[in-house]
């Protein structure tokens, strides 16, 4: 396997461009360079934190916004497809507000409006804990409840204002309702296979199935709890969950996600205290293998943004042609983009 580098990985070919399906890296002109010189130009950017309710939730998308705004040499926020093809022609970062949960419209899903005329493209009902609209991952079995009425009213709200509807921290039940209720493509913007690793913040074929006959994807996840259990994952292990979402699902229906921290001040007390082994979601983060501790967490050949080409070039060693990498990559994102926003 190749060792971890500090800057963009090389080669000699061309490479599409790269849209990452969960981006919560920092939001700095470091990061985003460091983002960029791994072929990334567009992210889907967890801009408020999931726990955030409205005030807070305005506060951060605030700060975030003014951020990439005073970048405009570096990036812009996306608002359509075309901004996304706009910022990979001019070699900037095209960032997609997004939002991991709903909290902050629980009260009233018409703000969703709101959010959407200050930037915001896509959101999940819900992140790993149960709130007004359903249940989270952590629920398995007769404690996921399903998709509540009110989550059908957010369904509804978000097919309205032309919002991507994102379901990968929802439980398995609430995924499969929210879908039977989705009139236009959903996605699991950053979510693996259970069949290969059975993680609850994993996917049955069934759903993969189901989120692809919607016209959505599956953004295969590089955060290692989702990747492997027993032992540290590693490319190979990754790209294993790529082969099975695309045998599944089909290789429209199939992109990337990185879903790591790269660019935040490191805090090993913080993290300890929520995804840690003995952190807030054991039946996810609690079951891992003793490999899994602060040193090690992450994937052995992927820790920073600038490893995004490992992946392609790994799809290529596999077998998979220019034209289905180049899907993988970018285009199926580009298509429900379309598809969505319009």
């Amino acid at each position: 396997m190749t060792s971890a580098a500090t800057s963009a990985d090389t080669s000699s070919s061309p490479r599409p461009f790269i849209v990452d399906g969960l981006n919560c890296a920092g939001v700095s002109r470091e990061q985003f360079e460091r983002t960029l010189a791994g072929g990334v130009r567009a992210i889907n950017l967890t801009a408020v934190q999931p726990w955030s309710d409205l005030p807070q939730t305005l506060k951060e998308l605030e700060t975030n916004l003014q951020i990439v705004e005073a970048m405009p040499d570096l990036a812009l926020v996306v608002r359509s497809a075309d901004d996304i093809t706009r910022a990979a022609d001019t070699d900037r970062l095209g960032v997609i507000i997004g939002a991991q949960h709903s909290l902050m419209v629980e009260k009233d899903v018409s703000l969703l409006a709101a959010f959407k005329r200050l930037g915001m493209r896509i959101l999940q009902p819900t992140y790993n804990e149960p709130c007004a609209f359903g249940q989270g991952a952590p629920d398995t079995g007769d404690a996921d409840r399903g998709m509540t009425e009110l989550g059908r009213q957010w369904v509804a709200e978000m097919h309205r204002n032309r919002l991507l509807i994102d379901l990968s921290h929802c439980g398995h039940r609430t995924s499969a309702d929210f879908i039977a209720a989705a009139k236009a493509p959903v996605v699991f913007s950053h979510a693996n296979a259970y069949a290969v690793c059975p993680s609850p913040r994993n996917k049955t074929d069934a759903l993969l199935r189901a989120v692809a006959e919607t016209g959505g994807l599956t953004g295969a996840v590089m955060w290692s709890p989702a990747v492997k259990h027993a032992t540290r994952p590693t490319l190979e292990d990754y790209l294993d969950h790529v082969d099975h979402i695309v045998r599944v699902a089909g290789v429209e229906h199939v992109a990337l996600a990185s879903d790591i921290t790269e660019g935040h001040p490191q805090n090993r007390d913080k993290w300890e205290k929520s995804f840690g082994p003995r952190g807030l979601y054991p039946n996810i983060t609690g079951i891992l293998g003793p490999w899994y501790e602060w040193e090690t967490r992450l994937n052995v050949d992927f820790s920073s943004l600038t490893h995004m080409p490992r992946i392609l070039d790994g799809l290529a060693r596999r077998g998979y042609s220019e034209g289905q990498i180049e899907r993988i990559a970018s285009g199926n994102w580009m298509r429900v983009a379309r598809d969505v926003w319009g």
